[in-house]
């Protein structure tokens, strides 16, 4: 298992996420107890070890027509996708910050958007968001955390996600411990690695063995909520667990990938920083991040719904970073 770095938000955050009363129209009954918490951020350490400058794997691996050699320098994923309890309780503090969002997101496929988080589905991921909405509540997160935000325009940190064609020329700090969305190499690097290796891109994330070699002993519901086991999102982490309604796992319960990460295939549809396009070559011991300019951000991992059903680790998708629906999406990444 990777090593973590588990982070606490600062109680004042919180404050707001309880004022509503609760609104939620998924499965009514939960097993959570009031007191039970879960660690909704919880950043695992990836890339080079052992003292190097990075680590060297090759994307679009057996999943892409084009492929090219990546060097990975020190970063970290959060273990899970980010939770609506996260979302809301940072997007209310950040609007009294100033910050100004495009869409509210609501918990999971079938949430009520913007209400307060349930017991029932706080742990659900946050959906119904556009890709500007979460460059924006990234800066928000760092701002709150006292870290220099990531994006900016012209030097100005982008604080309001109605701006987009300032978000579509936003330069991102790679050095920064802000936080940001993955780069498409950090994903896929996250999606592949196991402990010893890296698995194909042709299968589940997490459906390998401990060196990377493919295991069909571990069938793809065990590491994925697909349209082939579910009509719905599912709480964060819990691939792979019996699901009833009237008990459904606790968040974090499921099957994880070699990395230690769950839903890296399935569940929600992930936005990465790259623009689609071809993989092209890199300098070597750099960071590649895609193109500077396009049309269409890259969205990763697949999910629930039948609309994107390929979830294997090395496929892609992408959409116009305004598009918003209930099957999109992001995880939190930081340079380690």
């Amino acid at each position: 298992m990777k090593k973590s770095k588990k982070l606490l938000i600062p109680a004042v955050i919180f404050t707001a996420a309880f004022l509503l009363q609760p609104a939620y129209t998924q499965d009514k009954q939960n097993n959570l107890s009031e007191d039970f918490v879960f660690e909704d951020m919880d950043m695992v350490e990836l890339g080079p070890k052992d003292g190097q400058e990075f680590d060297v794997y090759v994307i679009g691996d057996s999943s892409q027509s084009f492929t090219e050699k990546r060097w990975i320098k020190p970063f970290l994923l959060n273990r899970t996708e980010t939770t609506y309890d996260l979302w809301y309780s940072v997007r209310k503090t950040a609007e009294d910050m100033g910050y100004k969002f495009l869409n509210p997101g609501q918990e999971g496929s079938r949430g009520k958007r913007g209400a307060a988080p349930t017991q029932y589905g706080k742990y659900q991921p946050v959906t119904m968001i556009s890709w500007y909405d979460a460059v924006i509540w990234c800066n928000a997160l760092s701002e709150l955390y006292g870290l220099t935000p990531c994006y900016t325009y012209k030097n100005q940190v982008l604080k309001d996600a109605t701006e987009t064609t300032r978000l579509d020329l936003a330069e991102c700090n790679w050095d920064s411990k802000g936080f940001r969305l993955p780069s498409e190499e950090e994903w896929e690097y996250a999606a592949r690695k196991t402990k010893n290796g890296f698995q194909g891109g042709d299968i589940m994330s997490g459906q390998a063995d401990e060196n990377g070699k493919t295991d069909f002993s571990i069938p793809e519901e065990a590491v994925s909520w697909t349209a082939n086991n579910t009509d719905q999102t599912r709480p964060a982490g819990t691939a792979g667990t019996p699901f009833e309604s009237k008990a459904p796992p606790k968040p974090g319960s499921g099957n994880p990938n070699g990395a230690g990460l769950f839903d890296m295939s399935g569940n929600i549809l992930e936005f990465v920083w790259d623009w689609m396009a071809n993989y092209r070559p890199s300098e070597p011991g750099k960071r590649c991040t895609g193109p500077e300019s396009g049309s269409q951000r890259v969205s990763r991992g697949g999910s629930w719904s039948v609309y994107t059903p390929f979830c294997y680790a090395g496929d892609r998708y992408s959409f116009d970073p305004n598009e918003v629906y209930n099957y999109f999406g992001f995880r939190l990444a930081q340079t380690n």
